[in-house]
């Protein structure tokens, strides 16, 4: 699969809007959402693939027959990487991952309160928060498609480091306004 970096589109929070329904039909008492990645962070770039955190109480709760019928296949149940200098229990960075038959969306099932949940809910809205860290966190993502186009790996073994770099400055960030997780999308 070719990696492309698209221009921002509003249709990315209509398209959002859509998949939130399915999935909240198939999700367990109690999960909430959040549009999360780059397609969540308004004017910027991105792959055209809307990511979908669903945080439930436990894994175990999520029946794949039920987003199965809503047009979600499951890939796998994995460990989101372990950012360099921590040591995290396998626990904190473990998470379902299933993708959409239709629009192209992952949808990452993730249990409330773990490191990995909150990750990505921090780094959405720092870079909301900080246009020059998203413009350069755009520039280091659309060189890396553009040099390894037909290289996922090694796009994502770039590009992993790179946010926990940008993770760095979003946990002071975090500390300094006292930023709490949101409610739901």
């Amino acid at each position: 699969m070719r990696l492309e970096i698209e221009q921002p589109r509003q249709s990315w929070v209509e398209d959002f809007a859509i998949l939130k329904r399915a999935i909240m039909r198939a999700a367990p008492a109690g999960a909430y959402l959040h549009h999360i990645g780059s397609t969540a962070v308004p004017g910027l770039p991105a792959k055209d693939i809307i990511d979908i955190q669903l945080t439930v109480e436990n894994l175990a709760e999520v029946s794949e027959n039920a987003l199965e019928q809503e047009g979600f296949e499951r890939r796998s149940t994995v460990a989101d990487h372990c950012p360099p200098g921590l040591d995290l229990a396998e626990s904190e960075l473990q998470k379902a991952l299933f993708r959409s038959k239709g629009r192209p969306a992952n949808l990452h099932i993730r249990e409330r309160g773990r490191f990995n949940q909150r990750y990505p809910l921090l780094c959405r809205d720092f870079l909301r928060a900080h246009p020059t860290a998203a413009s350069a966190y755009a520039q280091i993502k659309q060189r890396l498609a553009q040099r390894f186009p037909m290289d996922a790996d090694f796009y994502y073994d770039i590009k992993d480091p790179v946010f926990d770099i940008i993770m760095d400055g979003a946990n002071e960030w975090a500390k300094l306004i006292d930023w709490l997780e949101p409610p739901g999308d």
